[in-house]
């Protein structure tokens, strides 16, 4: 990564990790899209967002850049992820970032406010298996005010249909194949970059004590997102988005 007069290119950082993550979802930015989309539908242009999970800002950047009147919460715990979100957005008082573990009864007192025109995740609830994800759930409910909405996009696998998952999965996989020969860096590759980093080596080191290697989570299906979240105070909700292997599922409190 290059310098700038002022220290560490924390913009160069942010599209590393998105071409990072499009290595494994080249339809990410379409997601976002529905997201936003939805978001705009339900609670209209100038929401309060909780971006949950926030990694290094990705829903934030395209919130902000989409609605210049939105602010938004990022909470995460990977102290790297979060460097880096912290670097790209600071002096932007649209922008808090709070340090917070999801697993935590107590992570919400840690929040600016107790409630949300939206709380936006994408590619990160599937670190938690089914029982803590149904108490995050639970919480979010809360959070959430009346009228508002949840979205999670992320991995949803549809246990009955396993021809089509193994045939989707050595598609992707082929094609993620054919990208990494060709240069793109993989997760593990992209990680291996920031502990070499200067600035990032540190929380590096930091998050893979806190992590390990990669999650050991679930991927239940986008019925048992929405029956879950239901269950726990919404009112609908029901899959607006899918690919063949991730569904954006929405709920409307």
């Amino acid at each position: 990564m290059t310098e700038t007069a002022t220290g560490t290119d924390w913009q160069s950082w942010q599209e590393s990790w998105d071409r990072q993550q499009e290595w494994y979802m080249p339809d990410r930015e379409e997601r976002f899209r529905v997201m936003l989309d939805m978001v705009e539908a339900v609670v209209g242009p100038e929401p309060r967002v909780l971006d949950l999970a926030c990694g290094t800002g990705s829903i934030t950047d395209r919130l902000l850049k989409r609605f210049p009147n939105a602010t938004s919460t990022g909470v995460d715990l990977d102290p790297a992820l979060l460097a880096i979100a912290r670097g790209t957005f600071e002096g932007d008082d649209r922008v808090t970032f709070v340090t917070a573990d999801l697993k935590d009864p107590d992570w919400t007192a840690r929040l600016p406010h107790t409630s949300y025109d939206a709380v936006l995740t994408a590619t990160a609830l599937h670190w938690l298996h089914a029982e803590p994800l149904a108490t995050l759930y639970g919480q979010l409910g809360g959070l959430v005010r009346d009228g508002g909405v949840f979205m999670n996009a992320d991995h949803m696998i549809d246990t009955a249909t396993p021809r089509i998952n193994a045939a989707e999965r050595a598609q992707r996989h082929a094609a993620m194949d054919r990208a990494k020969a060709a240069g793109a860096l993989d997760w593990a590759a992209w990680w291996a970059v920031a502990a070499k980093d200067p600035v990032l080596a540190g929380p590096t080191t930091e998050r893979f004590a806190i992590y390990g290697e990669h999650a050991d989570g679930d991927m239940p299906s986008a019925d048992w997102h929405a029956s879950t979240l239901i269950a726990s105070g919404f009112g609908e909700a029901r899959a607006v988005w899918a690919s063949p292997s991730d569904s954006l599922v929405l709920a409307v409190k």
